[in-house]
C-alpha cells in the first residue's frame, strides 16, 4: 500500500504509471471534487475512475477485499473514513469472488489503519486485503474517486 495526499504526489514515492495518472489535469483534487458523480475514462486509457457517494458503516458491517488484476487508488474527496489495511496475506480458494476480480476474504490480517480526510489516497496493490469504508466515528456519507489500473501498467 502507498499513502499519500493528491497536493503533494513527490512524497508519496509512487510508481511511475501510478504518478502519471495523478499528475493528470483532470485527476487533480480540485478538478476531481468538480467532477459529476459517475464513472470517467480518458480516450484510449487503460484504466478508470468511479466518482460517487458512498455511506461509511462500523468496522464490523464492512467487507474485506483484494482484487487480482486491478490497482485500486481511493482517494477522499469530502468527507472521511478509514480503511483498514494488511500486506502480508495469501488468498484461500473458500475466497468469494462477488464481481469479476473483486474478492471477499474473512481471514486478513489488517493491522493497518488509515484515516483518509479530503484529498488523502491510498493506493492498494493486486493482492492486498483492504477494508473500506469504515466510519472514523459515526457513520456518515462521504465521496470519493476509486481508480481502478490495470496490473499490467504496473509491471516492469
Amino acid at each position: 500500500m502507498i499513502l499519500g495526499h493528491l497536493n503533494a504526489l513527490p512524497l508519496a514515492g509512487l510508481p511511475r504509471a501510478l504518478r502519471a495518472i495523478l499528475d493528470l489535469p483532470e485527476c487533480a483534487l480540485a478538478a476531481l471534487q468538480a467532477r459529476d458523480d459517475g464513472r470517467f475514462q480518458l480516450p484510449g486509457a487503460p484504466w478508470f475512475c468511479t466518482v460517487g457517494q458512498a455511506s461509511t458503516q462500523y468496522r464490523e458491517q464492512r467487507h474485506t477485499e483484494y482484487h487480482h488484476h486491478w490497482a485500486d487508488i481511493q482517494v477522499m474527496l469530502e468527507g472521511e473514513e478509514i480503511i483498514f489495511a494488511g500486506s502480508q496475506f495469501e488468498p484461500l480458494i473458500t475466497d468469494e469472488e462477488r464481481k469479476p476480480d473483486l474478492f471477499i476474504t474473512t481471514t486478513a490480517q489488517l493491522p493497518v489503519n488509515i484515516l483518509l480526510q479530503a484529498g488523502d489516497f491510498a493506493v492498494f496493490l493486486p493482492g492486498e486485503p483492504h477494508q473500506a469504508l469504515c466510519a472514523a466515528v459515526e457513520p456518515l456519507v462521504v465521496r470519493k474517486a476509486v481508480f481502478k489500473v490495470p496490473r499490467t501498467l504496473l509491471e516492469v
